[in-house]
């Protein structure tokens, strides 16, 4: 008995490939009636290359796009930085341990504003690169929030900046000229900066997050109040950690981030309402 049931296998052992008839150039690209009925032997890619390329092109494009005008912040930033720099200081007497570390430190501080200002570039070119694959909604709702998530981000910087930076950084050294001649380093002072705002920056975009979940069906009202009680540990744990060792930093901190969830629990409620109104017209 054939295993093969007279050769009508689309597929031969390697056993089989002696008797199997050669195909000439022009069979090779032609399909019989039976490989038409069963399927064609050369399925299609999965991924269609031309379309691939496509994608990397564009995604290629953007990239520079944001890079120039990444570089272009930072020479003007970089330019300027003896015009702003004693706004960045406050006035705070800084040292330099050596002749480099001057360079490292204007090279740190003027990567890291033109990042911040470049960053909405950025996200608008992204934006343009990934929009064609989003669903309506998707598309929807990132398209009506994204100024208002650069708002809150520029919110949450402008707290640290202006109260938390402040008051958890005298309070600290305070703590310190009380036994210690306290000499803050340049590299120090701004590495404390940075800690004290990009991170507030990040966690006043919560209700945007909150919103997002609950337009995909992934969070309600219901199921943060219910988790309200874990969220405010987990709020405590994570303004101890991005805050200076602190408590008047730690607290300084989860007063907003407390007030941001309540606030997000508010908005996802008034979502669900719209939603149910709407379905029920």
């Amino acid at each position: 008995m054939d295993p093969y049931e007279d050769r009508k296998r689309k597929y031969l052992s390697p056993l089989d490939k002696k008797e199997a008839k050669p195909l000439t150039s022009v069979e090779a690209f032609v399909e019989t009636p039976a490989e038409i009925e069963q399927g064609s032997v050369t399925d299609q890619p999965l991924f269609p290359m031309a379309s691939l390329f496509e994608h990397i092109i564009e995604l290629r494009k953007q990239i520079i796009k944001g890079l120039v005008v990444f570089i272009l912040f930072f020479i003007f930033v970089f330019s300027t930085i003896n015009i702003w720099f004693p706004y960045v200081t406050r006035g705070h007497s800084l040292i330099i341990l050596g002749p480099l570390e001057v360079v490292k430190f204007y090279m740190t501080i003027s990567t890291t504003l033109a990042f911040g200002l470049s960053m909405p570039f950025l996200v608008h070119f992204l934006w343009g690169f990934v929009k064609p694959g989003l669903k309506e909604e998707e598309s929807r709702f990132l398209g009506l929030y994204a100024p208002v998530m650069l708002v809150l981000f520029l919110m949450g910087v402008a707290f640290g900046y202006f109260v938390v930076n402040p008051l958890s950084y005298t309070f600290l050294v305070s703590i310190g000229a009380k036994n210690f001649d306290v000499m803050v380093s340049a590299s120090e002072y701004m590495h404390f900066l940075v800690m004290t705002t990009v991170p507030l920056g990040l966690l006043f975009e919560l209700p945007i997050v909150a919103l997002f979940l609950s337009s995909i069906g992934v969070l309600t009202a219901e199921s943060m109040k219910k988790i309200r009680g874990w969220s405010y540990i987990a709020m405590g744990v994570g303004s101890a950690v991005i805050t200076p060792p602190d408590f008047i930093s730690q607290l300084l901190v989860l007063i907003p981030m407390v007030i941001l969830y309540e606030i997000s629990i508010y908005l996802v409620k008034r979502i669900e309402r719209k939603q149910i109104e709407s379905t029920a017209q």
